[in-house]
């Protein structure tokens, strides 16, 4: 894990510094808790055997509250600001000399609580130098395991953020692991850490060892698998529950088994095994349904907000596309109507045609199918518009037999314009003759459209010399999607002529 990485962990604002305060603050005020409602000690018959007065405040009570609160705040010290600033490599110099400080801080608050807690001890020994020496070494032996076992959760924890950072890739990839079971497994290592920290019973440390990951397997393979495949039951909570209870009795011997291995204790074994069975059913199984069915119902919710969301910025594009347009047409009447004024006709004739041109682009062109009298509407208004431009030359020839046609027959849009604007493209000369023909009819289900043009070759100067026609590719490849083996295409190209026969099964 390079420099960068970690840097970027350490600042991530997660809220994984709440869970560590209150995990670890909450695990003090037990432990105090528990300590205040005690009445003996586990290591007063030490002191019975050493025929030595125990009296429970003074060789125990205050020096573990010593040693539980001394513990307490070195944690948020090394935790919260020293660990931080030395993964960033900041102060280095002044956060080593805070880690020798609380070593030695820890080392002689401990000794010290330990001449009251391990007091029996003195009569093992020949004098109290002896006596002295050996609890003290203890205590620094002890608290450089501490530090030890800190930078050894200092490491898990950065893992454990890096998973956490990207839960969603792993999520991606491991459909199991969930977000709140990687934040779960980071709460369940922070508070094992610090049970054993301060030192607490067996029994309890062995239960949270076992229990936390059983309910976090449990949850994550109820999301996974129980509660889905429970849905389409009847009852399908008590189709959950049922499953999850045979998982749990068929794991309760493997889990006596392996915790027997590791005490050398059948009752606590089997008896920490089955309150594992006791608390998943009675905890991890309803909150886990509870948390499903809420996630089901903020994933509806989420989807009919997006759902309205996408609507609502379709009518708000929809709105601005029609902006721009309806000022164009207001300017296009205006014009319109001073050409009237004027008495120029052809030019109010040509921008009344070039305001359907653009109506027919705008509210038909992005329609899946159109009428094909629409389309054939949209086509006569782009050669009338020509011929306004060509009509004053007679030398160029424009003949057009376009079939009208009655039926409601279906077309993609702009399939047959774009052979009608080639021919005027390449087909139309100001210097030497030229001509068009256009000729469509329907018979039945079938159009035929037939455009022929003369052809004139390009001077080295015209820079649409070398160029393709885009709009011809874009056709033919439209052709191939909308109409595959519906229709025929036959294009003849020479030096004088330009010929484009379609034929169309609509």
């Amino acid at each position: 894990m390079d420099n960068l990485m970690l840097k970027s962990i350490s600042d991530k604002p997660f809220s994984l510094k709440k869970v560590e305060f209150w995990a670890a603050t909450t695990i003090y005020v037990f432990a105090v808790f528990f300590l205040s409602t005690s009445s003996h000690s586990s290591n007063q018959y030490l002191f019975e055997e050493a025929r030595i007065p125990f009296n429970y405040y003074e060789d125990y009570f205050f020096p573990q509250l010593i040693k539980y609160t001394l513990l307490y705040l070195a944690f948020l010290l090394l935790n919260f600001r020293v660990a931080p600033q030395l993964i960033q490599k900041e102060k280095l110099w002044q956060n080593v000399f805070l880690i020798v400080i609380t070593f030695l801080a820890i080392g002689l608050v401990f000794g010290i609580a330990d001449t009251y807690a391990q007091n029996y001890l003195f009569n093992r020994y020949g004098n109290e130098q002896e006596t002295y020496n050996v609890i003290f070494r203890n205590s620094y032996r002890y608290t450089l395991w501490l530090l030890l076992m800190f930078g050894f959760y200092s490491v898990i924890k950065s893992v454990a953020l890096y998973l956490l950072s990207n839960s969603e890739a792993i999520q991606s990839k491991y459909r199991i692991l969930t977000r709140d079971a990687l934040a779960a497994f980071v709460l369940w290592m922070v508070g094992l850490f610090l049970l054993m920290i301060i030192g607490a019973e067996g029994e309890i440390i062995l239960s949270w060892a076992v229990i936390v990951p059983c309910a976090i397997l449990l949850y994550c393979y109820s999301f996974y698998a129980l509660i889905p495949k429970s849905l389409n039951r009847k009852y399908p909570f008590w189709a959950y529950l049922l499953k999850a209870a045979l998982i749990l009795a068929l794991a309760f011997l493997p889990i006596s088994l392996l915790l027997l291995l590791l005490i050398q204790d059948e009752e606590a074994a089997f008896g920490v095994s089955f309150f594992n069975v006791v608390f998943q059913l009675l905890i991890t199984v309803p909150l886990s349904w509870v948390l499903f069915k809420r996630q089901m119902q903020g994933t509806e919710e989420l989807f009919v907000l997006k759902k309205e969301l996408g609507r609502s910025n379709a009518n708000l594009d929809f709105l601005r596309s029609q902006i721009n347009p309806h000022f164009l047409f207001n300017a296009l009447n205006t014009l319109y109507g001073t050409a009237l004024q004027e008495d120029a006709e052809r030019t109010a004739q040509g921008i009344q045609m070039l305001g359907d041109m653009m109506r027919f682009m705008l509210h038909e062109n992005h329609q899946p199918k159109i009428l094909l009298s629409r389309e054939i509407e949209y086509m006569r208004n782009y050669i009338d518009l020509q011929l306004l431009r060509t009509s004053a030359s007679p030398d160029i020839v424009i003949q057009t037999n376009i079939e009208d046609v009655v039926d409601d027959k279906f077309i993609a849009p702009m399939l047959l314009i774009p052979f009608v604007e080639n021919a005027f493209k390449h087909g139309i000369s100001l210097k030497n003759k030229s001509w068009i023909r256009v000729t469509l009819y329907c018979e039945q289900d079938k159009l035929f459209f037939d455009v022929y043009n003369s052809n004139h070759p390009k001077s080295a100067q015209d820079t649409e010399k070398d160029k393709s026609g885009i709009g011809l590719i874009n056709v033919k490849q439209r052709l191939a999607l909308l109409y595959p083996e519906r229709h025929e295409l036959i294009i003849r190209d020479t030096t004088t002529e330009y010929f484009v026969h379609l034929t169309l099964q609509l």
